[in-house]
């Protein structure tokens, strides 16, 4: 089993490399080939714009096609505290479409 391991901050560097020429949609076609795709600590900092994108971007790839483990300290209806609401309603409705929430 392959797995890919991020934190938010992480996407928001993939981003902002691959703004440049364009192929942020080649990196996440990559990202998806793997089994499981793990996004670590989502909520610890004020996200930047640029990691909320990619990690909107990402979701909205793997929905229903790929697994997707994200842990974080804020129940997903506080999505919107860390990143912009249009964007936290968009993720998090395809974060909890078929998702297994667990609490600890």
């Amino acid at each position: 089993m392959t797995v890919a391991w991020f934190t938010i901050e992480d996407l928001g560097v993939l981003v902002r490399r691959h703004r440049v020429d364009d192929s942020i949609t080649r990196v996440m076609t990559r990202l998806l080939r793997t089994d499981l795709i793990i996004v670590d600590d989502i909520d610890l900092l004020p996200v930047s714009p640029d990691a909320a994108k990619g990690f909107y971007r990402l979701v909205d790839a793997a929905y229903e096609r790929r697994a997707l483990a994200v842990s974080g300290n804020l129940h997903p209806s506080g999505s919107d505290e860390m990143m912009p609401k249009t964007l936290a309603t968009a993720t998090v409705d395809r974060l909890l479409h078929h998702a297994h929430i667990v609490v600890t």
